[in-house]
């Protein structure tokens, strides 16, 4: 795959580097780990390991370009990823004391991480990057294959660091001001890391 140990290096660390910032899957599995620890957290990054690797297959076989050939699409695609970012960023600043046991998370789980990546644009701007730049124009079932599961490696590995923070946490939020202040701290993360490149995309 990719022509080489170096640019095979510098995928992976790209697929790192887009995996564990901050973003919309981390974030939830940041809160899914609050409220519900280990146990009950693992299907969701489970999923949104799968839903990263099906999202990079897809891009790398052509959708993104499907995409380019059809704007209105796109632009429908991203207005319903703000719209829902904006409403998850909301309630995560007004979550209040994070607790487990919230009832509020509990359709989380592997189908919902495998269905989001279809709407977070940080998925989409890391998968599009990663097949139009690693994967060479010719690149078959193998190479396409290789490069998914490396995607879904490092998303697997960055939404697991987050639950383990989560976790950590936990007790340290049960105060309501800490709470607070850090479901504020989250929200604006989540905005600021995911709704310049949705912006960025709809102005190009």
């Amino acid at each position: 795959m990719m022509n080489g140990p170096d640019l095979l290096l510098s995928y992976t660390i790209f697929c790192l580097i887009m995996a564990t910032t901050p973003g919309p899957n981390n974030m939830m599995v940041l809160a899914s780990g609050v409220r519900f620890g280990t146990r009950r957290t693992l299907p969701l990054c489970f999923g949104i390991a799968a839903g990263m690797a099906v999202l990079f297959g897809a891009t790398g076989s052509g959708l993104g370009a499907a995409f380019a050939a059809l704007p209105a699409l796109a632009l429908a695609l991203r207005l319903v990823s703000a719209g829902f970012l904006l409403w998850l960023a909301w309630k995560i600043a007004t979550a209040g004391p994070l607790k487990r046991g919230d009832e509020e998370l509990k359709v989380l789980g592997f189908p919902t991480g495998v269905a989001f990546q279809w709407i977070n644009p940080k998925a989409w701007a890391a998968a599009m990057t990663a097949a139009s730049t690693y994967l060479p124009e010719d690149a078959g079932a193998v190479t396409i294959g290789a490069g998914a599961a490396i995607i879904a490696l490092a998303a697997l590995f960055a939404t697991t660091t987050w639950m383990t923070f989560g976790l950590l946490i936990s007790r340290f939020l049960t105060e309501p001001r800490r709470a607070q202040a850090f479901n504020i701290v989250m929200a604006v993360l989540l905005l600021a890391s995911t709704l310049p490149i949705l912006f960025g995309r709809l102005a190009s």
